[in-house]
């Protein structure tokens, strides 16, 4: 059970840290979270405080196998709040049951002009420019492998992969070899129990080449070659229509991918229902709520056709426990979240935990695995 501390801090969160938070340029306070949070994450004292405020454990009803892989909850972090894997034993602690870190690329990049981000505190949505800023493949291997190994005890690392933010790597052959590079040191250095491979990050030189089905097929090809031992995920762009969407899981079907993440931002403004001002000159997708109907309505289709195939990681607008376990009805295994625990603090992950059991419990399900897919 979740601490009585936890509602406390949550009204802490919204009515006088956030506030402070809000005021600040959103690229500074992320830089001071990663900064603080490494050096109080070395207290084992911290740890077990935080975790014993904020986390909530059930197994019992959240647990589950999934490709041969023990979650003890399907709460994950997704990818794009630690690009550089700075912050895993806190993550661990505040309660999330897996997390994706990244995206990493086979090169350092230092990612696009700043600023990052940019709040739509009404719309609870962030407008998201980082174009894939993260240290590199070798840097990032060298901090996980440097970790202790109970860090990963219950709490698998997904890693997410994409290609390098850099004209160098912008032609396909040096696209499709900066992922490959990237796996390769990946399976020598014996790291991470998932893998992602992000095909639709908005924000780079070369736009998203391998969001048609002739490109996809030809980096799953050479990704098939690399035989990676860990299951690969594919990152999906939020903002292709059915069609478009089925023939890259067509394509994904006939290669070595085990599951489907849905989905990355959404780029479509015009569709988005905004609720504050976005000026023209902000560039960047949008996260959060804007991307809850596109991703729920992915979600759905997909589970419906490929359910037997591919499991699916939901992604998009998730600020409650009500959110995630709407897409695990509509067929996602595991949510995962960042916009949610910016806007309502990290106490969020164990309210969630505990609301989802009890969520489960009231409509009779003894595990999580019997509510995947009840409303597709």
């Amino acid at each position: 059970m979740i601490s009585p501390l936890s509602n406390l801090s949550s009204k802490a969160y919204t009515k006088a840290v956030k506030p402070l938070l809000f005021k600040q340029q959103p690229d500074t306070v992320h830089e001071r979270l990663l900064q603080i949070g490494s050096r109080l994450q070395r207290l084992w004292v911290v740890r077990n405080l935080v975790h014993g405020v904020w986390a909530y454990e059930n197994s019992a009803i959240l647990g589950q196998e999934v490709l041969g892989i023990s979650f003890r909850n399907p709460i994950g972090l997704s990818a794009g709040f630690d690009k550089n894997f700075e912050l895993l034993p806190m993550l661990k602690s505040i309660g999330f049951g897996f997390m994706e870190g990244g995206s990493l690329t086979h090169e350092p990049c230092a990612g696009n002009p700043k600023p990052w981000f940019y709040r739509l505190p009404k719309t609870k949505s962030l407008v998201v420019y980082a174009g894939l800023a993260n240290q590199g493949v070798t840097k990032i291997i060298e901090r996980i492998k440097d970790y202790k190994p109970s860090t990963f005890t219950d709490f698998p690392l997904n890693l997410s992969v994409a290609k390098t933010n850099s004209k160098a790597a912008a032609n396909e052959a040096e696209a499709i070899a900066d992922y490959v590079g990237s796996l390769a040191q990946i399976k020598e250095a014996a790291v991470g129990s998932m893998i992602t491979l992000n095909i639709s990050c908005p924000n780079t030189f070369g736009g998203e080449p391998f969001t048609t089905p002739e490109m996809l097929e030809r980096l799953l090809q050479k990704v098939d070659g690399v035989h990676m031992p860990q299951p690969i995920f594919i990152k999906m762009p939020a903002d292709l229509d059915w069609p478009g969407f089925d023939k890259l899981l067509s394509v994904a079907a006939k290669h070595q991918i085990a599951g489907i993440t849905i989905s990355n931002l959404t780029k479509d403004r015009g569709q988005a229902k905004l609720m504050d001002q976005l000026p023209v000159t902000v560039k960047g997708g949008l996260s959060g709520k804007p991307t809850w109907e596109l991703s729920n309505n992915l979600i759905r289709q997909t589970y419906k056709k490929y359910h037997a195939r591919f499991v699916i990681i939901g992604v998009g607008g998730v600020f409650s426990a009500e959110d995630a376990y709407t897409k695990i009805k509509l067929g996602a295994t595991l949510v995962e979240l960042i916009t949610g625990l910016i806007f309502e603090g990290p106490q969020l992950i164990g309210q969630i935990n505990q609301a989802l059991a009890a969520l489960l419990e009231r409509d009779g399900y003894q595990t999580i695995h019997d509510a995947i897919g009840v409303d597709s």
